[in-house]
């Protein structure tokens, strides 16, 4: 398991909670693909919505990951990376789509690799993790803590009949 940044952990988290609720319940797969099919077109024509989430929606369907190696290795950096070297690591399934990355990539090369990394997590969620720094897990990690130190501590209280008076002196 590779450890990937928090932010990539959220925004793919975000992924999975917007395709949910474009799909609605019960599923309604027309409509999702309708929606897709209209943020790809609009990206095709150039229009940069400034949203990795958007972005990673409208094309999680239709990236073909080519190199799982290299995208872990940039899901570490947010804020930094290589989007040239991200952008050869995926393929396009359909011409529009391809059309769409590629008026991203040319307007913020940053977005799309960032949106290309989160599509790929999305889409392989065994192969990595996260280390979790909410407040539960730190409470949590910090009860358990406690309770190790509280286990050492009444070891070392059980055992008491050392501190009395054992010569029986009548000194009470």
């Amino acid at each position: 398991m590779k450890n990937i940044h928090p932010e990539f952990h959220y925004q793919t988290r975000e992924l999975g909670v917007q395709i949910s609720d474009t799909l609605g319940e019960p599923p309604d797969r027309k409509r999702y693909e309708r929606v897709i099919a209209s943020l790809i077109g609009e990206y095709a024509k150039g229009t940069v919505i400034d949203d990795v989430n958007m972005l990673s929606f409208a094309l999680v369907d239709h990236l073909v990951f080519g190199d799982a190696a290299g995208l872990m290795a940039e899901a570490r950096r947010y804020n930094e990376g290589d989007a040239d070297k991200v952008m050869q690591m995926v393929s396009c399934s359909t011409a529009t789509t391809g059309d769409a990355l590629a008026a991203v990539f040319a307007a913020d090369p940053e977005l799309a690799r960032k949106a290309i990394i989160t599509a790929y997590l999305f889409k392989h969620p065994k192969g990595w993790k996260d280390e979790d720094h909410s407040l539960d897990a730190l409470q949590e990690e910090e009860d358990k803590a406690n309770a190790d130190e509280d286990e050492d501590e009444s070891y070392h209280g059980e055992n008491i009949e050392h501190l009395f008076d054992t010569r029986g002196d009548g000194n009470d």
